[in-house]
């Protein structure tokens, strides 16, 4: 059984959660998430079950390694934890069932939730999803806090709707959520519409999460723009490719 930790989200753009741990309580972290922590909390970093545990993770997107707080005080404690790019941060209630979601969104999670991989059960969906043939599964009773680049819409899908949404703009889904990818029909749209070759179709019912501005489309932008002020007059004089 999972840990039942309190929680704060903090700030908008750039977001960070505040847990709350009891006297005993832990909370597992990406490494190199953690921001701060207040004395009586003990930090500790292992494979989370084996080299076995490690490697699977490794294969996810995530790190081989996991950080995990207990509370060690007689007091009530709070550590802090932040992702490395702006967004915003979800709790996740897994008592509702295993939510599945895209491999580097995983941040935090309360002691007893169990962070494994999960393959794609189409093939389509495994090469032309965005995310490969492996997303990250989320199952436990406790809270789970997955990261979004952008703002993150929030979907509550009925029986047999469906959504049809931009690979790279889905964050996760609860696993009652049937997850599939689609050809883009239309020669112009295929050619012109600049949205891609495939688009994923989600049907409920369950609850999804959509990003608004995928970290890759996000860093394209920016390269883009870096690479147009090559020899580009810019304020300070002429910049030169090298400088």
């Amino acid at each position: 059984m999972a840990d039942q930790i309190d929680y704060e989200l903090v700030g908008d753009d750039f977001q960070a959660v505040i847990v709350t741990l009891d006297p005993g309580e832990g909370v597992h972290a990406e490494p190199g998430s953690m921001m701060w922590m207040e004395d009586g909390i003990d930090m500790d970093t292992s494979t989370g079950g084996g080299i076995l545990k490690g490697i699977k993770r490794k294969f996810g997107g995530e790190k081989f390694f996991i950080t995990s707080f207990t509370n060690e005080g007689k007091q009530v404690a709070r550590v802090g934890f932040a992702a490395d790019y702006p967004g915003k941060i979800l709790a996740v209630d897994l008592a509702r069932g295993p939510v599945f979601c895209q491999r580097d969104a995983y941040l935090c999670s309360a002691v007893g939730v169990d962070v494994s991989v999960a393959f794609t059960k189409r093939l389509g969906a495994g090469f032309f999803g965005g995310e490969g043939f492996m997303l990250q599964k989320l199952s436990g009773d406790g809270l789970g806090f997955i990261h979004g680049s952008g703002h993150i819409q929030e979907r509550e899908l009925a029986a047999g709707e469906r959504l049809r949404v931009d690979t790279g703009c889905i964050v996760g889904f609860e696993a009652s959520v049937d997850y599939d990818i689609r050809f883009i029909r239309g020669i112009k749209t295929l050619f012109f519409g600049g949205e891609g070759l495939f688009h994923a179709t989600l049907v409920g019912p369950g609850k999804c999460w959509i990003q608004t501005t995928p970290l890759s489309r996000f860093a394209d932008r920016i390269i883009a723009a870096a690479s147009a002020q090559i020899g580009e007059t810019t304020r300070g004089g002429k910049a030169v490719a090298g400088d």
